[in-house]
């Protein structure tokens, strides 16, 4: 990756252009914000975010118009066809 590329271009009046530009601390494993904030490994991180449901009771609504829609075409004489491999 060419690291020109990779330059972002901020506005001058971006409010938070300062803080932007500082970018991310940067912590020794031994000082006092590492000893009370301990890095969280990527599995446990993944477990805390895995159960959201930001669409909660999406996909019950969704199988059930679903199935009110399959009934319909099979009352209707509608015949079933395979999908496309």
């Amino acid at each position: 990756m060419n690291s020109e590329s990779s330059v972002i271009e901020i506005p001058s009046n971006f409010r938070y252009r300062d803080v932007f530009l500082k970018g991310k601390p940067k912590h020794d494993k031994t000082d006092s914000f590492s000893i009370k904030h301990p890095a969280m490994d990527l599995g446990r991180r993944a477990k805390i975010f895995s159960p959201f449901d930001a669409l909660k009771g999406f996909s019950d609504e969704l199988a059930k118009s679903e199935q009110i829609n399959e009934d319909y075409y099979a009352d209707n004489g509608y015949e079933e066809i395979e999908e496309y491999p």
